[in-house]
């Protein structure tokens, strides 16, 4: 099965760029599509220096929902949001007061990432973080989700007026060149101990999955505090995203769909309709219908699970509620059904009123594609 292969270099223009991110995609592009993927044959798709937070997130979720493996190297400047104090990916058009709406939340990646099957999605980054960013490191939640591997790591901001060079990924492609392709942890170590002394660059951040703290965070947890394998008289229970994941690349969403409503109606009689497992499988629930191509079963899918979560008094900023109202507009968007484009758009509009997101000018696009469709009813066919 081919693989996917996603390059991302990102950084803003001008004066707030704190690393040279796209001297990289030269270095990748200079590899094989196969050695970067570690498969047979890949398919490479290359973003350097996007505008648009919304483009990245096409590409992103096209790469997500390929089948065979998932290899995304990701070169850019970390930022956090002025309001929420959440990470993003600086983009071309992102400065310190813009962050939120011109930047990459990098809980996106998490989102996207999320339906993955275990072992088949490896992330390599090579960041940097401005000052603010770096003071608060430590705490810094930059896991893509408990079924994908990340590696990398995060350097300081570089002295004034410089670039930082992303010498990781350079080391990454300078490996692969040679035609062989490590397993990615031996990848990663590697590549540190090739561009950097000992391994590691002064007061660095490194990320690896032996790094990461339960909570998400990076070199903050103690060891003790780790999540123990289980033992061999406890073998691991069988993963149900697994068998969604069979049964929608074998085309049988039906039955995708029935057995994550079996576990979502197991979830709400054991732990409550506002539980984070109930809020979960309602998630999966969407996605696999957006999958299936029935936006409008998605739509209304994600409309209820941000109800949910706005009554069981979660923030409007929250990002799980930003990302279920972002997805119920993405799908109300692609939806062909007029008469139900039309009665969910009210529903829609009333929940981007409390839960404007972070792209400008949601509400109005509510207002005006409704008002585009109630005209379009109508027309004499």
């Amino acid at each position: 099965m081919p693989g996917t292969v996603l390059l991302l270099a990102a950084s803003p223009a001008g004066k707030g760029s704190l690393v040279d991110a796209t001297s990289v995609l030269p270095v990748l592009a200079a590899v094989a599509p196969p050695v970067l993927s570690g498969t047979d044959t890949a398919n490479v798709v290359e973003l350097a220096d996007p505008l648009e937070p919304q483009a990245v997130l096409t590409w992103l979720r096209g790469a997500a929902t390929a089948p065979g493996p998932l290899t995304v190297f990701l070169t850019g400047q970390l930022q956090l949001d002025r309001r929420q104090r959440l990470p993003h990916l600086a983009l071309a058009r992102t400065t310190p007061a813009t962050v939120r709406y011109t930047g990459f939340p990098w809980h996106w990646f998490r989102e996207e990432l999320r339906l993955r099957t275990p072992g088949t999605t490896t992330v390599f980054a090579d960041l940097h973080a401005d000052a603010e960013t770096w003071r608060t490191r430590h705490a810094l939640s930059l896991d893509c989700g408990p079924r994908v591997a990340l590696y990398g790591r995060v350097g300081p901001p570089p002295p004034r007026r410089t670039r930082a060079v992303p010498a990781y990924t350079k080391a990454l492609a300078t490996i692969l060149r040679s035609g062989q392709r490590p397993e990615p942890a031996a990848l990663h170590h590697q590549a540190l101990t090739r561009a950097f002394a000992k391994g590691r660059t002064p007061d660095a951040l490194v990320l690896s999955p032996d790094e990461q703290a339960p909570d998400g965070s990076w070199g903050a947890a103690p060891t003790s505090s780790r999540t123990s394998p289980p033992s061999p008289s406890e073998p691991p229970p069988t993963d149900p995203h697994d068998a969604l994941t069979a049964a929608v690349r074998e085309g049988r969403h039906a039955d995708a769909a029935a057995l994550a409503a079996r576990w979502e109606e197991a979830a709400v009689r054991e732990r409550g309709p506002g539980s984070a497992e109930a809020l979960h499988w309602s998630e999966v629930g969407a996605d696999l219908a957006m999958l299936a191509g029935d936006a409008g079963r998605s739509c209304r899918a994600w409309l209820a699970v941000a109800d949910a979560r706005l009554d069981a008094g979660q923030d409007p900023e929250d990002p799980a509620v930003e990302a279920a109202v972002d997805r119920a507009h993405h799908q109300w968007s692609r939806m062909s059904d007029l008469d139900l484009a039309c009665e969910l758009g009210p529903a829609l509009a009333d929940l981007r009123a409390r839960v404007p997101g972070r792209r400008e000018g949601a509400l109005r696009h509510v207002h005006q594609r409704l008002e585009e469709l109630r005209q379009a009813q109508h027309v004499p066919g």
